[in-house]
């Protein structure tokens, strides 16, 4: 759970790490996926009432307008472009730089709704799960 709520890997880390441990796969899935999910109310929160508060330190409005830029030029003309079916798809892709705590950033930036944005990283999160927990199957030679 904790791999799935750390930005250094989120569910496509936490999955593979708690079947290979040996725990129930279906339980890893379930555990996995909803802390991925809290993620999301979790960055809304910071983004929300911490962030204006650091903005005003030098090195963290640097970092922050970094990472801004790269969600923007990542994620922005296809979010822009697909709107809620760019938001999951991006966020589903299981691969580096994409996934709730992108979709997050890219939500606030770009002014989604916040229910809609939710639901879009909430979708995008199970099927990215899903992928991987399947593929972890495969791998592991569980499924054949």
């Amino acid at each position: 759970m904790l791999w799935s709520i750390s930005p250094f890997g989120e569910a496509k880390v936490g999955i593979p790490f708690g079947m290979y441990t040996g725990a129930n796969i279906y339980l890893v899935f379930l555990a996995c996926f909803l802390a991925n999910v809290l993620v999301f109310p979790l960055m809304f929160f910071f983004l929300d009432n911490i962030n204006k508060y650091l903005l005003r330190l030098r090195f963290y409005k640097k970092a922050a307008l970094y990472v801004a830029k790269k969600a923007k030029i990542g994620s922005g003309e296809k979010i822009k472009k697909y709107g809620f079916w760019g938001l999951i798809f991006f966020v589903m892709l299981p691969i580096p730089g994409t996934g709730v705590y992108a979709g997050s950033i890219a939500s606030y930036i770009f002014k989604f709704e916040r229910r809609k944005a939710f639901i879009a990283n909430t979708i995008g999160i199970f099927i990215s799960s899903v992928i991987v927990w399947i593929t972890t199957l495969i791998t592991m030679g569980i499924i054949e």
